[in-house]
Formats: C-alpha cells, structure tokens, sequence
C-alpha cells in the first residue's frame, strides 16, 4: 500500500531511514520518546475465553485502543523524538488464520501518527513464532522491515535486537549467527562512539526481578541472561546503557548499566 515504506519500513539494510549516524550523531541536549508495547491484536477476547492459543478472531477494542493511544501521543509538546513499539504487535502467529487482516488493520490504526514521530518496531515472539524460521523472520521484514537494526537520535546510538534468537534459534541457526555478529560489532562501536548513552530494545526481558532469579516465561534462560548481561555491561562502562523491552503484562525492565 501506497506510503508503507515511508511509515512501516524504514528499518532497512540495518539502520533507520532518518536516524543515521550522520544526521543524528551529534548531543543535541535532553529529549523524551514514548515506548509502547504489545498492542497484540486479537489477543483481548482470545484470553477472556480463555483460549490463547488461538489467534483471536476479533480485535475490535485493541484497535481502538491503539487509536486512543495515537491521538493521545499526537497531542504531546513538545514532540516526542520517536515512538518504540515493542511486540507482540498482533496474537496470530506466523501461518495462523487471521494473521494477515490483524497486521492491516494493526497498520490502518497506526497511520493517524504524526509523520513528524518516526514509528520503531520491535518483534515479539507472536511475529515471528516461538521459534522463528527464516520465512517467519522474512514475511516481519516485509510488513514492519528489519527485525534489528541500529539508529541515532540525538547523539544517542539506539540498538533494536531480535530477542527470539536469545529464546531458541534452532529454526534459523544462520540468522542468528549472524544476528550475533552484527551484535558483537554494535557493541564494539558503542566504547568508540562519542554517544553519551546507548538504548537497546528487544522484546524478552533479560529479568522481572533481579538478575539471579529462577528461569520464567516471561526472562531468558538464565545462562543466556547473564552473557548478556555482561556483554551490556562492557559495553556500557563507560557510559549509560539502557536496556527497555516488553511485556505489558509485567514492568518494564529498565536496566541502567
């Protein structure tokens, strides 16, 4: 649909149309953005039946919700610098019935944003699947562009990971070998980069509580979490590293390094 690319797909090639390093690398003083997460269409009566598994066949009231929350953040001075939506951007899974009228109405909500607030996907697990397969990972490229990818705002480098690849990546060990790498060398480039602090995005939270705490639905495996972790952790020594991620059913896990 004609103005897709310049709303839905600028994640591309591993940055952001806009939010370059070259048009955004230098501090430009304090700044907000809005992040928002799960708006995960069809999952509201899914749950109420008691039926999650499915993928919901109505998502009337996550529609105008989303709608609300639009208008709502359109109203904001001043502007916000961006808006982070985290998933689960709708419930049915990859090859679920209803899968592709969610993502189009998902998108119609979304289009009343202000052009001036760039849009940021980050993929949940209903996006891509529990264990994502490179067509899953390919169909989210499609609708919402790149599933990582970094970005500048501001003199603030922003890094957007595909979190799922940390969950299970046997569907697509290539991709998340990659995924790896392109990871490996963000955080490089963080200890180099005049940016005075660096925000990562990815859906899973590393924790809920603390980070020792048991394996849950809900974190990383715990080896996995602290790898991770630690690899923040030199990242950010010396300066701030963020961590934002999703879950609305939960807090936010907002980890300052």
């Amino acid at each position: 649909m004609a103005g897709d690319e310049s709303v839905f797909l600028r994640a591309k090639d591993r940055s952001f149309k806009g939010l370059t390093e070259d048009e955004q690398k230098e501090w430009s003083g304090p700044f907000y953005f809005i992040q928002a997460a799960d708006p995960q269409l069809g999952l509201m009566k899914a749950w109420r039946i008691g039926d999650c598994d499915s993928g919901g066949d109505e998502w009337t009231e996550e529609v105008q919700l989303t709608k609300q929350a639009v208008q709502a953040i359109n109203k904001l001075q001043p502007r916000p610098r961006f808006l982070v939506l985290c998933g689960d951007l709708v419930h049915a899974m990859p090859g679920c019935p209803f899968r592709e009228e969610q993502v189009k109405d998902l998108k119609e909500a979304l289009r009343g944003s202000d052009p001036d607030i760039p849009l940021v996907f980050v993929s949940g697990n209903h996006d891509l699947g529990n264990t994502p397969t490179p067509e899953s990972i390919e169909q989210f490229c499609r609708d919402w562009g790149d599933d990582y990818f970094s970005f500048w705002v501001g003199g603030v480098l922003c890094l957007v990971l595909n979190s799922q690849f940390f969950f299970d990546s046997s569907g697509c060990p290539e991709l998340m070998e990659a995924h790896e790498v392109w990871l490996e060398s963000q955080l490089q480039r963080a200890t180099q980069t005049p940016s005075r602090h660096v925000l990562v995005f990815q859906h899973i939270p590393l924790f809920l509580n603390k980070p020792d705490e048991e394996d849950d639905y809900f974190n990383l495996q715990k080896g996995i979490r602290e790898r991770l972790i630690q690899r923040f952790k030199q990242a950010g020594e010396k300066k701030a590293l963020e961590l934002y991620t999703s879950k609305s059913q939960v807090a936010s896990v907002h980890l300052m390094l």
